[in-house]
């Protein structure tokens, strides 16, 4: 069974730094596209970053230039870097994968748990 988890958030001042960490686990042959979401209070789900399997990026656009999505295929492992952090990015953070079993091959889109990001000063 293949499982996804979020780590890394917390509380931080506004312009102070943050780096989430989503890993994934189980049999896993290999990650498509993975993406970095987040909720806040009254708003629709938004997307925040995204990252292809050939490494391209995507990003949104008040989050350009501060925040860096990375991955580590060999281990199964995806980073959300959050620079320069404001209040408006205050959210619960989850990551989402389209991971491919390495049982049968077939296509598992995962969500993680979450963590909770909070600027706050």
């Amino acid at each position: 069974q293949v499982q996804l988890v979020e780590s890394g958030g917390g509380l931080v001042q506004p312009g102070e730094s943050l780096l989430l960490s989503c890993t994934a686990s189980g049999s896993i042959s290999h990650i498509d596209t993975i993406t970095w979401y987040r909720r806040t209070p009254g708003k629709e789900r938004e997307l925040v970053a995204s990252m292809s399997a050939s490494g391209i990026t995507y990003y949104e656009h008040s989050v350009k230039g501060r925040f860096t999505i990375s991955r580590q295929n060999a281990y199964n492992m995806a980073y959300l870097q959050m620079n320069n952090l404001q209040r408006e990015d205050t959210a619960i953070y989850f990551c989402y994968a389209d991971v491919v079993d390495s049982m049968n091959r077939g296509h598992l889109k995962l969500w993680g748990q979450g963590t909770q990001v909070t600027v706050s000063s």
